[in-house]
């Protein structure tokens, strides 16, 4: 233990449902990707770059170490090549923490300030789960929001991920 825990499962997860998102709204141009929208983050690519601000945020945190935000998203989104690339190593980091860290480490809280306002304190282990819930619910968002192009969209349900690309070691 901890490589095969929950916490290990779920940002192994992050980590190839993201990167499946990632590769479905690779099928659409620079442009289309961020076209401006009305939505939260204005465009595809800026809710992605929100879902990495925040991947950032929480990475300060479990460094110890203060970040530059001052809010949940960028005044400008990265490029979508950019992005990507830093989201996809970002997700690895908290996966392999996640296999790595002792259960000790993973019940040890972590003191922050959120952005908004106000102490938080969080286990390693909430902190994985935040992020994976996170990153959920905004993949499901930016479905919604390459339905209308008809792109093939791979799955990235947490089924088939469980299905076909979790094997815990014996």
């Amino acid at each position: 233990m901890p490589a095969n825990s929950y916490p290990h499962k779920m940002a192994a997860y992050m980590t190839w449902a993201d990167d499946i998102m990632i590769s479905n709204a690779a099928q659409l141009s620079a442009e289309e990707l961020s076209a401006p929208r009305d939505t939260l983050f204005g465009s595809i690519t800026g809710t992605f770059d929100h879902i990495l601000v925040v991947a950032e945020m929480f990475d300060a945190h479990l460094e110890g170490r203060r970040h530059s935000f001052t809010a949940r998203h960028r005044d400008t989104a990265l490029p979508f090549e950019a992005m990507a690339e830093r989201l996809r190593a970002m997700d690895r980091k908290f996966e392999l923490r996640a296999r790595d860290w002792s259960d000790a480490e993973l019940a040890e809280v972590i003191s922050f300030e959120f952005v908004g306002g106000g102490a938080g304190r969080m286990t390693r282990e909430d902190i994985i789960l935040h992020l994976v819930n996170h990153a959920t619910y905004h993949r499901g968002f930016i479905s919604a929001l390459l339905f209308p192009y008809r792109v093939s969209m791979a799955p990235n349900d947490y089924t088939v991920f469980v299905r076909d690309v979790w094997r815990p070691a014996d």
